[in-house]
C-alpha cells in the first residue's frame, strides 16, 4: 500500500471517529434540550388537567352551598314538604349530573335524598362531620350504596338561631368528570393523601398505590411490575412496563392540589424527545460526512455563488425600487384613510347633535307649555301681590312672592336642562350622577308624557349613583328611549313607562319598559335608518337607537332590547360603575 493511500486511510478513520464523538455529543445535548421543552409542555398539560378538574368539582361545591339555603328544604316534618323536597333534589341531581343530592340531619342520617335510601347513616363521613361543625366539608371514596366513585361536598344548614341543624351533601360522579378527558394523551392521574390513585384518564391505573417514601406505583393486589426511576438533568424519568396504553419511558411530573386534596401527576412519553435527538445527531453526522465532498467542490461553488450573488444584487435593487414605490402608495393610502376617519368622526358628532335638536323639536310644544304656564302664574301672583300690598296685607303678598320665586327657579331648571341637552359635548367620559341624568331627561319629556296620558313609574334611589359617561350624551340616550316608548304606545290604551335602576358590583343597569306592542325585529333594531314608523315629517329617520347604541358603547357600556314577559318592549342600558381607584 502506497504512503498516499495509508495517509488517506488514517485520515478517514480519524474523521469517522471524530464524527462518531460529535454525533454522540449532539445526541446527548439535543436529548437534554428536548427534555427541557417536554417538561414545559408536561407542566402545561398537568396544569390544564388540574384546573379542569378543580373547575368541574368547584361547580358542585357551589351547588352544595347554594342548595343549603334553599327554602324548599325547610319544614320537612310535614309529609307534603318532604315529598316536595325529594322532587327538588331529584330535579337538581338530573340537571347538574350529580350522583346524588341529600339532606343529612343533625344525627347523621339522611332525611331526604335524590337517589339513595332514606335513613342512611352518614355520620362517619369526614365531609359530613366537617359540615356539622359549621364549615364546608369535602371527602372522596367509593359510595357503598351506589357503588360508584364519588367526591362529596357537604355544606352546613343553619337554623334561625345560627346553629347547624343539618348538612346538604352533593355526591359528584367521578366517572362523569373523567368522561371529557379519559384516554387523552398524556397520561394524567390524581392521587389522594394516602397515595392511592382515585382519578385518572387511564382506567388501568385506578386504585394503584405509591410505596411510602418511594417513587412509582403498584397495583391494588400488590403484584410487582417492571419499574425504574432515574434522574437526568433535574428531570425524573420512569421506565415502566404497565401496559400497551402507557409509555415505556416517561417523564414524570407532580403538582400538589391542596384545594381538592389531591396530587396531580403526568406521564409524558419520551419517544418524541428521543426522536428529535436522533434526528439532530443524524443531521450532524450527515453534515460532517458531506463536509469532505463540499471541500472538494468549494472552489467551483465559490465561483457559482459569486455569479449568483451578482444576479441577486440586481434583483434586490429592482425589488428595492418596487418596494419604495409601494411604500409611497401605502403612505398616501394611510393619509387618505386618516382623513376619512376624521371626516367620519365629525359626521358622527354632527349626527348626534342633529338627533338632539330633532328631539328638542318634537318636545317643543310641551316645553313651551311648561314655560308658558309658570309665566302666566308669575304674572297673576305679581298682580295679586301688588293689590295685597296696597291693602297692607304683607303676609299674603310675601306668600305670592315666594311662589313667584319657586316658579322662576322651576323655569330656570327647565331652561338649564334644555341648554345642557342642546350643547355639543366633546369631553371624554367622566364621573356622572346617573340619577340626576334620568331626572333631567324626565323633566324634558314630562310635558309630552302628561299630554299623551302616559303614566310614569320611577322611584329614584336616595343616594347618587356614579357611572362612567358623558352627562349630555347620556341624557340624549334616555330621552331617545323614553320618546321611542311613548311613540310606540301612541295607539294604545293604558299607557305606562317604567324606569328601573339596578345596581351591581361593577355595572349599573337601567331598564326602560313600556306597555306597547313590543319589538317586531329585535335583531335589526339598532341598524341605521331602520324604523317601524310611517315615513313623515315628524316621525324621524330611524337613527335614534343607532345613535344611542354608539353613545353607550363609547362609554364602555352596552344597550340591548327585548320583549317583556307581559308584552311591551324592554330596553336595557348597562354602564360601568365609576371606580375612584381606577380613575386615579
Amino acid at each position: 500500500m502506497t504512503p498516499f493511500f495509508m495517509s488517506l486511510e488514517r485520515s478517514l478513520v480519524a474523521f469517522a471517529l471524530g464524527v462518531a464523538v460529535l454525533t454522540g455529543a449532539v445526541w446527548h445535548f439535543g436529548y437534554d434540550r428536548a427534555l427541557d421543552q417536554l417538561s414545559l409542555q408536561a407542566e402545561a398539560d398537568l396544569a390544564l388537567a388540574s384546573d379542569r378538574l378543580s373547575a368541574q368539582l368547584r361547580r358542585y361545591r357551589e351547588l352544595a352551598v347554594l342548595m343549603a339555603d334553599h327554602p324548599g328544604l325547610r319544614g320537612l316534618e310535614v309529609p307534603d314538604r318532604l315529598a316536595e323536597a325529594e322532587a327538588l333534589l331529584v330535579e337538581v341531581a338530573d340537571k347538574t349530573g350529580a350522583l346524588d343530592v341529600m339532606l343529612v340531619g343533625a344525627a347523621g342520617r339522611v332525611s331526604v335524598s335524590a337517589r339513595g335510601p332514606i335513613g342512611r347513616d352518614m355520620a362517619a363521613e369526614p365531609a359530613v362531620r366537617r359540615a356539622m361543625q359549621g364549615a364546608l366539608g369535602a371527602s372522596h371514596g367509593i359510595d357503598r350504596v351506589l357503588a360508584r366513585r364519588a367526591y362529596r361536598y357537604a355544606s352546613p344548614v343553619f337554623d334561625a338561631a345560627g346553629k347547624v341543624e343539618a348538612a346538604l351533601v352533593v355526591l359528584v360522579n367521578v366517572d362523569t368528570v373523567e368522561q371529557t378527558w379519559r384516554g387523552s394523551t398524556p397520561a394524567v392521574l390524581f392521587s389522594d393523601r394516602q397515595g392511592e390513585v382515585f382519578i385518572a384518564n387511564r382506567s388501568e391505573l385506578l386504585f394503584w398505590r405509591r410505596p411510602e417514601g418511594q417513587p412509582g406505583l403498584f397495583p391494588p393486589d400488590g403484584t410487582p411490575l417492571p419499574f425504574r426511576a432515574d434522574l437526568r438533568g433535574g428531570h425524573e424519568i420512569w421506565r415502566v412496563g404497565w401496559g400497551p396504553y402507557l409509555p415505556g419511558r416517561a417523564l414524570h411530573l407532580a403538582r400538589d392540589l391542596p384545594v381538592i386534596g389531591f396530587t396531580g401527576e403526568v406521564l409524558v412519553d419520551l419517544a418524541p424527545a428521543r426522536r428529535i435527538a436522533a434526528l439532530q445527531a443524524a443531521a450532524v453526522a450527515a453534515l460532517c460526512l458531506a463536509f469532505g465532498a463540499l471541500l472538494f467542490l468549494a472552489t467551483e461553488r465559490r465561483r457559482a455563488l459569486s455569479r449568483a450573488n451578482a444576479v441577486l444584487e440586481s434583483r434586490v435593487a429592482a425589488r428595492t425600487v418596487a418596494l419604495t414605490e409601494t411604500n409611497a402608495a401605502l403612505r398616501r393610502e394611510v393619509a387618505e384613510r386618516q382623513e376619512a376617519e376624521a371626516a367620519l368622526t365629525r359626521a358622527q358628532a354632527e349626527l348626534v347633535q342633529a338627533g338632539k335638536l330633532s328631539a328638542l323639536g318634537q318636545m317643543s310644544a310641551g316645553i313651551s307649555h311648561e314655560l308658558n304656564q309658570p309665566l302666566m302664574a308669575i304674572q297673576s301672583f305679581a298682580d295679586n301681590a301688588t293689590q295685597f300690598l296696597d291693602r297692607g296685607r304683607t303676609d299674603v303678598a310675601e306668600s305670592n312672592l315666594r311662589r313667584i320665586s319657586d316658579l322662576a327657579r322651576r323655569m330656570g331648571r327647565i331652561i338649564r336642562n334644555l341648554r345642557a341637552f342642546a350643547r355639543q359635548e366633546s369631553e371624554a367620559a367622566t364621573r356622572v350622577n346617573l340619577v340626576a341624568v334620568l331626572d333631567s331627561a324626565l323633566e324634558l319629556v314630562e310635558a309630552r308624557l302628561a299630554r299623551e296620558g302616559v303614566a310614569l313609574r320611577w322611584r329614584p334611589p336616595p343616594e347618587p349613583v356614579w357611572v362612567r359617561g358623558g352627562e349630555v350624551r347620556l341624557g340624549q340616550v334616555f330621552v331617545n328611549l323614553i320618546t321611542n316608548a311613548a311613540d310606540a304606545m301612541a295607539e294604545q290604551s293604558g299607557k305606562a313607562i317604567r324606569l328601573t335602576l339596578i345596581e351591581e358590583e361593577a355595572r349599573v343597569r337601567v331598564e326602560v319598559a313600556d306597555t306597547g306592542p313590543g319589538i317586531a325585529e329585535p335583531e335589526r333594531m339598532f341598524d341605521p335608518f331602520y324604523t317601524t314608523k310611517e315615513v313623515g315629517a315628524s316621525e324621524g329617520m330611524g337613527l335614534g337607537l343607532s345613535i344611542s347604541y354608539g353613545l353607550v358603547q363609547s362609554f364602555g357600556g352596552a344597550i340591548r332590547g327585548h320583549n317583556g314577559p307581559e308584552g311591551g318592549a324592554v330596553m336595557t342600558v348597562e354602564l360601568e360603575r365609576w371606580q375612584m381607584e381606577v380613575a386615579a
